[in-house]
């Protein structure tokens, strides 16, 4: 399967999800996040292109978020930490999460950065909490998560 994406230039042929050529997959939980250094862009999963000029420490930060949302929404299966197997991948998510961080922090000021991070883990979780677990959809609390996907944007483009 090769899968194009125009807009950048890029082609990436999947043979079962690996690529020995590249930095690799990186498995959790099933699912399968094809990291690529190819035109400085970073594809997850079935091709979702990210910036393209984007810099290191920014798609960095933003994997770290990604598995600060893969962890929390991992506590909830974990049922107090009673059960292996979701324990064991909710600590593993929660060693990358923190791993991506610091690696980010090398560059990025840190109030940014962590208010980023958290802020990503937040709406992912929230979002994930409505689909997953049936919890409250209502218009104050999509507002208040528009408000910390804007706080999120205006901290990233207000950054140097």
């Amino acid at each position: 399967m090769v899968l194009e994406f125009p807009l950048i230039g890029a082609n990436y042929s999947l043979n079962s999800g690996f690529r020995r050529d590249r930095l690799g997959p990186v498995l959790f939980d099933a699912a399968v996040f094809i990291l690529s250094s190819d035109t400085d862009g970073i594809f997850i999963g079935l091709g979702m292109a990210l910036w393209k000029g984007m810099k290191m420490a920014w798609k960095l930060l933003f994997l770290a978020g990604i598995f600060e949302v893969v962890w929390a929404i991992g506590l909830k299966y974990t049922d107090g930490f009673s059960r292996l197997w979701p324990s064991v991948g909710t600590i593993a998510a929660m060693g990358i999460s923190f791993f991506f961080l610091s690696v980010s922090l090398k560059t990025l000021p840190i109030g940014t950065a962590y208010a980023i991070w958290t802020g990503i883990g937040a709406v992912g979780t929230a979002i994930l909490g409505i689909f997953l677990f049936q919890e409250l959809v209502s218009f104050p609390r999509l507002f208040c998560i528009g408000l910390i996907v804007a706080g999120i944007a205006g901290l990233k483009l207000t950054s140097s």
